[in-house]
């Protein structure tokens, strides 16, 4: 299905819920028409493609959003309030920030980011459709919010995963993750994605921080989030070997060797996917 289509189909399934008589019918049909699975795919496909000939069917959405948050803040169950709420007013925020992408460019998403007034949510979802277009003269943008020890997290997560767009930016990147490794919270935050732009950058000035890692990273079950299988990846990348790491005691053994070929390979096909992260 083409994104255009994918977001017809999506406005199409927000209608039932205007006519919602109550709070249990209309999480009824939130679950029955897939609205979360429906509505991301969409809005993804819209941001990273941002073609002009997207503007309608999201001035389309952008309408129907509204009338449904309308629609969904007359009523006063909690779930509706705490979870239902919140998620049509990112939707909304992200088919705004899609549709100034497809009527104004990058020029058009660089003012959203640039006007402080404007929704966080808005003003996030239109960075990070800048991040997934990369042009080059963007390189500045990014670059702010990694160096500014006080910017939002999530505006530096996205900045950290644009890098990789942009050859010889390692050295940043090192440094962001040197700021932020004594905070536990925001190293699980950051670490991944800076972890994997420097990875994907193919940096030889990475090198020292990921032979470390191997050592001291953190380990977990996602090859996504564990430091120490980035790092064996990255160190077999760019020496050609596989080194002793503290997560396993024989990395000679064949079954190593398979591990790391499964997750490299899912780090290669993720290398232009920008994840979105829940935002208010």
């Amino acid at each position: 299905m083409e994104v255009r289509d994918r977001l017809y189909a999506f406005t199409a399934a927000l209608g039932p819920l205007l006519d919602a008589p109550n709070d249990v019918a209309f999480e009824a049909i939130w679950e029955r028409e897939r609205l979360a699975e429906v509505g991301w795919d969409a809005l993804a496909g819209a941001r990273r493609t941002g073609a002009a000939a997207l503007a309608p069917a999201l001035a389309v959405l952008d309408r129907r959003l509204l009338a449904v948050l309308e629609r969904a803040r007359a009523f006063s169950d909690q779930h509706v309030v705490t979870f239902r709420i919140p998620e049509l007013e990112r939707w909304q925020h992200a088919t705004a920030a899609a549709l100034v992408g497809a009527r104004w460019g990058v020029a058009g998403l660089r003012t959203v980011i640039d006007d402080t007034r404007a929704p966080f949510a808005r003003r996030y979802f239109a960075f990070l459709a800048l991040a997934e277009r990369h042009p080059p003269e963007a390189w500045p943008v990014f670059e702010r919010y990694l160096r500014a020890p006080g910017a939002h997290h999530a505006f530096v997560g996205v900045a950290a995963e644009a890098a990789r767009f942009y050859p010889g930016r390692g050295p940043l990147l090192i440094e962001l993750f040197e700021r932020v490794r004594g905070d536990q919270l925001l190293r699980r935050f950051l670490g991944p994605r800076v972890l994997e732009s420097l990875y994907l950058l193919g940096d030889d000035r990475a090198l020292p921080l990921f032979q470390e890692l191997l050592v001291t990273g953190h380990t977990d079950a996602d090859p996504d989030r564990c430091e120490v299988t980035r790092a064996l990846v990255a160190v077999r990348k760019l020496t050609g070997r596989l080194a002793p790491c503290s997560k396993y005691p024989d990395t000679d053994h064949p079954e190593v060797s398979r591990v790391l070929d499964v997750a490299e390979r899912r780090f290669e096909e993720e290398r232009d996917r920008l994840e979105p992260v829940t935002v208010i």
